[in-house]
């Protein structure tokens, strides 16, 4: 079952978690522009998947290393949504992003 092999991969779990954030990233800052409750609830819901997710993930890994690694699948997944959605950033944006990744990869080895 994809379900049952979903929850107990912590490789997935820490790519759902980070995916859902940068989602609801995203579902942000289209409420920035209007509110609306279909928007409300998908960030919701969105939230409790991630939660779930995390929940499960720290179930088999210490926490630093479960916040690692969700921390830079997320930073990566919202600084190349800033692009697809034509936002752009200034270069101290960048670096900060870029010292985000580094450091992330730093502490992972």
């Amino acid at each position: 079952m994809v379900a049952l092999d979903i929850i107990t991969n912590k490789s997935a779990l820490a790519i759902v978690a980070g995916v859902g954030y940068a989602l609801a990233t995203l579902l942000m800052k289209v409420a920035s522009g209007s509110v609306s409750l279909i928007v409300l609830g998908a960030i919701v819901i969105v939230l409790c998947i991630v939660v779930a997710a995390e929940i499960l993930l720290l179930r088999q890994v210490d926490l630093g290393i479960a916040y690692i690694t969700v921390t830079a699948t997320e930073t990566l997944l919202v600084l190349a949504a800033t692009f697809l959605i034509g936002e752009t950033l200034s270069p101290k944006e960048l670096f900060g992003g870029a010292l985000v990744v580094l450091g992330v990869a730093m502490v992972s080895f």
